[in-house]
């Protein structure tokens, strides 16, 4: 599906080599934003429109989990992928029991598998996003015909 608008994504990894390993493969299809620390990642997202996030699990102070917490109150049109060379089952399963998380990805990752896997994530925001635009529709025209029956 063709979109007028270039995927957007954010990708927070502690590790600075992982976000300019991620950058390089990805820069030509999408718009990549990093950032090193949840600290960091939400100053982005404040300041630009990402559809996607990917974080890894496992960094200092905040762990990615907790980043998409707050990310999922703030953006919830937003798809979230975590990405990590950490496997904490109990943190990752709550992330997926409690909707927070699109998919998990293991690192290394595939760089093929990877993109088809954005690309399906950004299919998930897209049709969200048109799901919100039309109940916001469908909100107006209810009041608007309640409107004009009050007017009859």
């Amino acid at each position: 599906m063709a979109h007028e608008v270039k995927i957007s994504i954010l990708y927070v990894d502690d590790e600075v080599h992982n976000l300019e390993s991620f950058k390089a493969n990805y820069r030509r299809y999408y718009s990549i934003f990093t950032a090193l620390s949840a600290t960091e990642a939400k100053k982005i997202l404040t300041e630009n429109d990402v559809h996607i996030i990917i974080t890894d699990q496992k960094m200092p102070g905040t762990t990615g989990t907790q980043l998409l917490e707050h990310a999922v109150m703030q953006y919830p049109l937003q798809t979230r992928i975590i990405l990590t060379g950490y496997s904490d089952k109990d943190a990752i399963l709550d992330a997926v029991n409690r909707g927070l998380i699109f998919k998990y990805l293991l690192k290394p990752y595939d760089v093929n598998v990877l993109k088809s896997v954005i690309d399906e994530a950004y299919e998930v925001y897209y049709l969200n996003r048109i799901k919100e635009e039309l109940y916001k529709e469908w909100l107006k025209t209810k009041e608007d015909l309640i409107k004009l029956r009050a007017k009859s």
